[in-house]
């Protein structure tokens, strides 16, 4: 396994983050257990969840799985960064969601309980908060890492002026701010690179990407359709929408003698800023499969066919689309 820090910080992180978003509606708990210990025998030891996860109202279900997996011991906790979320909605009365200081120390107090641990590496807000004051959120946060129940904080979905605004307003009361930020990025969505991406490496943010393969769109979907095995309305739509571009770009990765999965996250591995993809495996042979990536190196002439495949949107602002 290959590790870098997150961001500015010290923090040693696995080059591929372990998403636990299937765990529970789409990964039983049996299943999930599996692919958390597998994680571990590959060396990973970065993995992200969020309290809205599992996506029964209140519950925190994948959480609780997560909780339930350290509960056993063999050292599953110490071994694990884990990183989870603050926004989404936990209820049906007021300041059950969102990022006032009453939410966020409710939702961590909660997160803890269903994780079972006593402290979150990398508490992550899901989404920006228009609404709320960066004093009102940093004092928050402070309190909580003061009470050592968080280490670091990220952010989630933030636009380049969102991180602008969090770091300027945690710099002014001596915190350090964001650490990383987790932001859909993939070769078909980059419209990242205009201010996100600009935004992280100046205040030395680890960028995760999420939907690192479109919704397995990038996955080798051409030949999955003619296998019968993609036959969800968003893979349907998403294959009309790229379907030239898709062929293309699985032609490329045949010429490779690569999937065309690791080529799509060995892109992803080599941008500038990115910490590791957060991948999202059903199974363990999936999370076996995309592990391979990270042995996969492109050349600069393969990197320029793929941003004539998928091209971006010109660079960073405002040079991308002004003099």
């Amino acid at each position: 396994m290959q590790y870098t820090r997150l961001g500015r910080t010290a923090l040693q992180v696995s080059r591929l983050c372990l998403g636990t978003m299937n765990f529970g509606p789409q990964t039983s708990e049996e299943d999930s257990f599996r692919i958390m210990d597998r994680a571990h025998d590959l060396g990973l030891n970065f993995f992200d969840t969020a309290n809205v996860y599992g996506w029964k109202q209140g519950e925190g279900w994948t959480e609780q799985i997560i909780g339930r997996w350290f509960a056993q011991g063999g050292g599953r906790r110490e071994k694990t960064v884990i990183a989870t979320k603050v926004y989404g909605g936990m209820g049906d009365w007021p300041n059950t969601s969102r990022l006032s200081a009453l939410h966020i120390r409710r939702a961590c107090e909660e997160s803890l309980q269903r994780m079972k641990t006593d402290h979150i590496d990398l508490y992550q807000m899901h989404h920006v908060d228009r609404n709320a004051p960066w004093d009102e959120i940093w004092q928050a946060m402070e309190v909580l890492v003061q009470q050592g129940k968080v280490i670091y904080v990220g952010s989630s979905n933030f636009a380049g002026w969102h991180i602008a605004q969090a770091n300027e307003a945690a710099k002014s009361r001596h915190f350090l701010g964001l650490v990383s930020e987790q932001s859909l990025y993939n070769l078909i969505d980059r419209t990242i690179e205009l201010e996100v991406i600009p935004a992280c490496q100046h205040y030395g943010l680890g960028l995760l990407p999420w939907s690192p393969l479109k919704g397995g769109i990038l996955g080798g979907a051409l030949k999955k359709e003619k296998e019968g095995r993609l036959a969800t309305d968003f893979a349907q739509k998403n294959l009309t929408k790229y379907r030239e571009k898709l062929e293309r770009f699985e032609a490329l990765a045949a010429a490779l003698g690569a999937p065309a999965a690791d080529v799509g996250l060995a892109w992803l591995l080599a941008q500038p800023a990115v910490t590791g993809p957060i991948i999202g495996p059903r199974t363990i042979e999936q999370l076996d499969a995309t592990v391979r990536a990270l042995d996969l190196k492109l050349d600069e002439a393969t990197r320029k066919k793929l941003d004539e495949i998928f091209p971006g949107p010109g660079g960073a602002a405002p040079e991308a689309y002004a003099w």
